[in-house]
């Protein structure tokens, strides 16, 4: 088994800018503490985040100029900003791995389960898992290190994604237990 950790979309205008808020900014730390824990032990983490093209793509038509490419917005946010030897792709659907390279460089990480972190549980997180069971990994998400505007659509979409695609949902503690092998 051979893991990966993706963070999704925990960028300023999902934590702080104009769909931030405390909820988002809760689960920061956590990812943190995850990221450090899984980096000491070589665990690949590849940043995934939203850059849209303005006046084109079709979220801006749903959710309104958000996260434009090349803008303070899409940027990761300053706490959790790749490091050397992390993987950065940029995306411009709900979906990590919809036209990027992202099962690309998972395959080529020999990566077979993948823990999501970042926003929001029931849009972006939900369909990474969807996409990510569709092409046979492991899913599993720390639901301390997700989340979304309500608690209600956040335990929603963890008990779809665990009822429909087998993910495990677990903590972040769990995760280090299970997939780092951290018994600290």
């Amino acid at each position: 088994m051979k893991t990966a950790i993706l963070v999704i979309d925990i960028i300023n205008d999902f934590v702080t800018g104009v769909f931030g808020g405390e909820r988002a900014q809760a689960i920061v730390p956590q990812v943190k503490a995850l990221l450090d824990r899984a980096r000491a032990r070589g665990v690949p983490i590849v940043y995934v985040t939203d850059a849209h093209l303005p006046g084109i793509d079709g979220e801006l038509d749903v959710w309104g100029e958000h996260a434009l490419e090349g803008s303070w917005g899409a940027e990761v946010v300053e706490e959790l900003k790749p490091l050397e030897g992390d993987y950065r792709i940029l995306k411009r659907r709900y979906s990590p791995f919809y036209a990027t390279g992202l099962d690309s460089l998972l395959r080529e990480l020999g990566a077979d389960t993948l823990v999501l972190t970042g926003l929001v549980t029931n849009i972006c997180i939900q369909h990474a898992a969807a996409d990510a069971f569709f092409r046979g990994y492991k899913v599993v998400v720390p639901r301390d290190c997700v989340d979304a505007a309500t608690q209600e659509a956040h335990e929603a979409a963890l008990s779809y994604m665990e009822q429909m695609y087998g993910a495990e949902i677990t903590t972040s503690e769990g995760v280090v237990r299970e997939y780092l092998g951290d018994t600290a």
